[in-house]
């Protein structure tokens, strides 16, 4: 499929992980200067060791499709609606987005607390960001109480359970041997925060994530998970080399041309 940015995406690597690293602006660069500036920095940076995409705010989203036009870098949404059209004021379909982009964000806490998405309805987010052809990262984690009362484990189970779990088996069957779904493991309590998770705390939650994974259809270890969550250049290196870490959903380290690139070069 050919989208708006005049070339079909990049080929689906073969069956195994991908490495990747996001950038996930937020409702950020609040100049459309600065934003075409940060994608065109991004250019370059990828190699083929690790894919590197950006998630600009909707408002940018096709001036920063022109700045990566013939680039190797992936352009994400930060959020999809499950309707593929409607009286949905401020939303966007996925249908709308895969003219634009190359997949979508879907289920980050930020949203899940500003919106009040819950499981299900991050599932059929999910689900219909699949059906239109985009890639999804979907994001899940727990929050600083559910962590304290030792609960990770059950929280990240339900959160595959009622999400991935709940979308249909041939849309999960269909991503056998293709790049079309990576999770992002955001413990709540490290976004924002200044400190992330250990690496040792980021290994645990994604062995148990990799288990679920299997228990609802999908190939755990097939499936490339990325960490979020206060990522820096000085933090990366403590979960870069972390057991089952596949790469990186960045916030606001993103926004720092100098900073992004050395967070992806941690992960060549």
């Amino acid at each position: 499929m050919t989208n708006y940015r005049g070339a079909p995406p990049p080929e689906d690597p073969p069956h195994r992980r991908s490495r990747l690293v996001i950038g996930n602006w937020k409702m950020n660069p609040a100049q459309l200067p600065e934003a075409t500036a940060l994608a065109r920095a991004a250019t370059g940076l990828g190699s083929a060791a690790v894919t590197v995409g950006v998630a600009p705010p909707a408002a940018w989203l096709i001036p920063v499709a022109d700045s990566l036009r013939g680039s190797d870098v992936l352009l994400f949404g930060q959020d999809v609606h499950w309707e593929e059209k409607g009286a949905f004021t401020g939303q966007v379909s996925a249908p709308m987005l895969v003219g634009v982009a190359n997949g979508t964000i879907v289920g980050h806490s930020e949203v899940r607390r500003d919106q009040g998405d819950d499981d299900a309805r991050v599932a059929r987010k999910a689900a219909a960001a699949l059906r239109s052809g985009l890639r999804v990262v979907y994001c899940l984690g727990e929050s600083l109480e559910e962590r304290q009362r030792g609960e990770t484990d059950a929280v990240i189970a339900r959160q595959v359970r009622e999400g991935l779990g709940a979308i249909e088996k041939d849309l999960l069957s269909a991503l056998d041997g293709t790049w079309r779904l990576a999770v992002a493991y955001e413990p709540i309590w490290a976004i924002g925060s200044g400190v992330p998770a250990s690496g040792a705390q980021v290994s645990e939650a994604i062995a148990t994530l990799r288990a679920e994974l299997g228990r609802v259809g999908v190939d755990g270890e097939a499936v490339s998970v990325l960490y979020g969550g206060s990522v820096s250049a000085s933090s990366v290196a403590e979960f870069a080399g972390a057991d089952g870490v596949d790469g990186a959903l960045v916030g606001g380290a993103s926004l720092k041309a100098d900073e992004f690139a050395a967070i992806v070069r941690a992960f060549r």
